[in-house]
């Protein structure tokens, strides 16, 4: 077990609080508290426009809700400690000040975030559980991932090891997929894993750390090389403060790893949550009821634009008959082009049109009709997606536009993310940045290199991971803030030549190469269990 209280810099303030201080804290816990009663009275709010269908419904919203937050918070404390370690260890903030200063930029980042990277870790599930996300399938999948991502990130944090919360919820994802197929009759066509979907997420993760090593290392060295100021290369000095200059830059990296990391970590919570709540409550967010009674003319004409750009792929064949729902979803399980295929989507392209233009908005769909739409709708945006990725059948530049537009079309009714998820996911990684931090922040500061972690290696390492997540941020990546930083850390002493201490690289590289295995177990076990208890 890492100890938490071997350096000075880690030690409780003695003597009162600064009045400061004190006003800072809280303002900080007044946010939180006016959060809470915004995301409990939204929530309220739309359980009472559109209630759920029984009591037991309740308690599964409240315990998968539950889960979905402990999970952001233990995300909280495992990852965003990485992003005050070198503030603390430098001196340049105290604990306190950092933690609290931390968990308010992951708010913002949250809150601010786009939702890319949300739906990138959902498409990666299987397209039947999605659809079916209110089943006992659903509920099962949904608690298996959530609880396998948990249980990992507490064992390794418990042991101060700087593991990926992304790593471990992608491998929970994989582990429900393959049950889920495992499970499946013979011939079912069953769908598991999107695994050109695992793929680039899986570059992104495996990359990102090299990045971060190399990044920070010449990073380092170009500072030496640009910035001739000695006292940016010297370790701290006691428990004094740097100077000014060198603190408020240090600061300022702190801030943009916070930030970033919230933009980024904090969307797969969200993500869950939408899904949570489509399965519970589908009439209030299964689609999104904020879109303009006047987008419905835009989306006929997209509709239309989709079906014209597919017709000279239909190869002849006739128009589809009977109901295209079942050939799109084996299209969209097993990614393979069949002659019936461009037709069922060109009809199911239609039926979504005739239904959206019918009832004359999103808002006016009625309660019974609110999943069979929003299924039909996220069913032809993946159709489409695969299309586009897969290029089969290859499309002109005129025909791949036009499918695009109409897949913004469809994805802006049906991947929203309320304001009030957003805000409760923030205090939950706001608060577990403010409470569990210390045993990853000691392997960060202390355990990675041979030598006291200098000023320049605590912007180098923090620059590079800020700019690397927020990257991946535009694009709807995923990456490790842990994996990121820990290996800049790593870089910058490699590139310093203060040595690095193998017993923790080891471990570092033991917990990276388990993660994805154990959870992968740990999710399929789960969900296998957790399917026949439902």
């Amino acid at each position: 077990m890492a100890d938490t209280t071997s350096h000075p810099a880690l030690a409780a303030p003695a003597g009162p609080r600064g009045g400061a201080a004190l006003f800072a804290g809280g303002a900080f816990v007044a946010i939180l508290l006016i959060g809470l009663v915004y995301s409990g009275a939204s929530l309220i709010h739309d359980l009472q426009v559109a209630p759920p269908a029984g009591s037991l419904v309740y308690v599964l919203l409240f315990l998968a809700l539950l889960i979905a937050l402990g999970f952001e918070f233990v995300n909280g404390f495992h990852d965003t400690a990485n992003a005050v370690a070198t503030v603390i260890y430098t001196h340049s903030l105290k604990p306190n000040a950092a933690v609290v200063w931390s968990g308010a930029w992951n708010f913002l980042g949250v809150l601010t975030s786009s939702g890319a990277v949300a739906f990138g870790i959902v498409s990666l599930l299987p397209v039947e559980l999605i659809l079916k996300v209110g089943t006992d399938a659903g509920f099962a999948m949904v608690f298996a991932l959530l609880l396998a991502a948990i249980i990992w990130n507490l064992g390794t944090w418990w042991f101060g090891l700087p593991s990926s919360s992304s790593h471990t919820l992608i491998g929970s994802i994989i582990g429900v997929g393959l049950m889920n197929q495992m499970m499946a009759p013979a011939g079912s066509g069953t769908s598991g894993v999107d695994w050109s979907q695992a793929a680039g997420i899986g570059k992104a993760l495996l990359l990102s750390p090299l990045i971060g090593f190399c990044a920070a290392a010449l990073l380092l060295l170009a500072m030496k090389v640009l910035v001739k100021r000695p006292e940016l290369y010297e370790a701290p000095k006691g428990d004094a403060p740097p100077p000014l200059w060198i603190r408020g830059l240090l600061i300022l990296t702190c801030t943009g790893v916070s930030f970033a990391h919230g933009s980024n970590d904090g969307q797969k919570g969200m993500g869950l949550i939408m899904l949570i709540l489509i399965g519970t409550v589908p009439t209030a967010y299964a689609l999104n009821r904020a879109v303009e009674p006047s987008h419905v003319a835009a989306y006929e004409m997209n509709a239309q634009g989709a079906v014209h750009a597919l017709a000279a792929h239909a190869n002849g064949a006739p128009a589809f008959s009977g109901d295209p729902r079942a050939a799109v979803t084996a299209f969209v399980g097993s990614r393979t082009l069949q002659p019936e295929t461009v037709p069922a989507l060109q009809s199911l392209i239609t039926i979504t049109a005739n239904d959206v233009k019918g009832y004359g908005s999103v808002a006016a769909v009625p309660a019974t009709e609110v999943g069979n739409v929003r299924n039909d709708m996220y069913l032809a945006s993946e159709a489409i997606r695969i299309i586009a990725k897969s290029g089969q059948p290859a499309l002109s530049a005129t025909e791949a536009k036009a499918l695009s537009t109409y897949k913004g079309s469809l994805d802006e009714a049906t991947k929203f993310i309320p304001t009030w998820v957003k805000v409760a996911v923030a205090i939950a990684l706001g608060l577990g940045t403010m409470v569990g931090w210390k045993r990853i922040v000691v392997t960060v500061g202390e355990k990675i290199g041979k030598t006291h972690l200098t000023y320049a290696q605590g912007a180098s390492a923090e620059l590079v991971a800020m700019a690397t997540i927020g990257a991946a941020d535009v694009y709807g990546l995923p990456v490790s803030t842990t994996h990121v930083l820990s290996s800049g850390v790593a870089g910058t002493m490699a590139a310093n030549r203060s040595g690095l201490q193998v017993s923790t690289i080891r471990n570092l590289a033991m917990a990276w190469i388990l993660t994805l295995p154990v959870s992968i177990a740990l999710s399929g076990a789960l969900f296998w269990i957790l399917r026949h208890i439902f």
